[in-house]
């Protein structure tokens, strides 16, 4: 008989598909339109500038066929069905559009506030099926802090959120970095609601320039350089004291990939501490903020969770499945978390931590 996991499991990754008519519903008529025609902006925007002209990829590029045709990928109560047949207790939801990339006043004017909180009542809305499996990415605005501090306040209060989505490089933007004072208020609020903030790979404005060059038919170029951006991301949290000054702040790297982290603190990070350079407001060494205050997930990588589990611990590192994308496990979870730790050679008490407890205790479901 196949060993399987028996701790109850919690994916702190994976993606439902918010369809234009689950998202509308929420919204008045007027602002439906405005949500239409936002959308064709922007994609009228990556089609033109983005990507260039080029076409975009295909859908089996960026999702697992069988995983993507679940109708978990869209419907609530067939998304716990399709957690249950996967032998996972608990799910963080990410939309696979983030609301803010809409939902902007470049694309909506005045209007985008009604409808920002129309596309997180939305995710709400998709959650409140069962509100300790489902926990949803709320999404959280950077071009209007004060607005963003009312959101975590309403989503603390009526949504009772556990964790907040923004944007991983706010000078794409063209917006202050994460350090800069104007959003102390939101990193107080956030902190003081105890609420995680999830910077989930993204694409970096940069890389859509490789996308244009990229001669590859899957774009495999592109596509594998995602996770490199996070680096500043990384440093922008660490290096410039804002975890310091917010000490209860926690920070999640979503899907970053892991073999490079280690590499990356143990001779890139740590040691500068020790040489010329001046950080003002850093008081510990890189990774002990990263341990302390942040942490990665993973899916299926048995050597970078070795790597990282030897060089930090494993209080940090969250196990997930990227449903219903390429890299997922689905509908395999149980089997394949016992092959990949047993590969990795982490005893049975800390991959519970990995893959359970540690879920259980970041987002209060214990």
């Amino acid at each position: 008989m196949t060993e399987l996991a028996t701790e109850r499991l919690i994916s702190v990754d994976s993606h439902v598909h918010f369809t234009d008519e689950w998202v509308k519903a929420r919204l008045r008529k007027e602002m439906q339109v405005i949500w239409d025609e936002a959308n064709r902006k922007a994609e009228e925007y990556a089609a033109k500038v983005l990507r260039g002209g080029q076409p975009q990829l295909q859908l089996e590029d960026f999702v697992d066929p069988e995983a993507a045709m679940d109708p978990g990928h869209f419907e609530p109560h067939a998304k716990l069905k399709a957690m249950d047949r996967d032998g996972v207790y608990a799910e963080v939801i990410f939309p696979e559009l983030a609301g803010a990339k809409i939902a902007n006043p470049s694309l909506m004017g005045s209007d985008w506030k009604e409808v920002f909180q129309g596309y997180n009542n939305a995710m709400g809305d998709f959650a409140s099926v069962d509100p300790v499996r489902l926990m949803t990415a709320y999404q959280l605005p950077l071009f209007d802090i004060p607005f963003a501090v009312k959101e975590v306040e309403r989503l603390a209060k009526e949504k009772k959120a556990r964790c907040v989505q923004i944007t991983p490089f706010p000078s794409d933007l063209g917006l202050p970095d994460v350090y800069d004072k104007s959003y102390e208020p939101l990193w107080a609020a956030i902190q003081a609601h105890d609420l995680t903030i999830l910077n989930h790979l993204d694409l970096k404005r940069e890389l859509w320039d490789l996308f244009r060059r990229d001669p590859t038919p899957q774009k495999g170029i592109f596509t594998g350089l995602a996770w490199a951006p996070l680096a500043e991301s990384i440093c922008m949290w660490i290096l410039t004291g804002t975890l310091e000054k917010f000490p209860k702040l926690k920070v999640l790297l979503v899907e970053p990939g892991l073999g490079w982290l280690p590499w990356f603190f143990e001779f890139l990070l740590d040691p500068r501490m020790h040489q010329h350079y001046e950080f003002p407001g850093v008081k510990l060494p890189p990774s002990e903020y990263f341990k302390r205050q942040m942490g990665a997930t993973f899916m299926y990588e048995p050597k970078g969770l070795k790597d990282c589990y030897e060089y930090f611990g494993p209080d940090c590192l969250f196990w997930s499945t990227d449903f219903p994308h390429p890299a997922t496990c689905w509908p395999n979870s149980r089997k394949q978390v016992v092959s990949q730790f047993a590969e990795a050679g982490i005893p049975e008490a800390d991959r519970r931590k990995i893959t359970s407890e540690n879920g259980l205790r970041l987002f209060g479901l214990k």
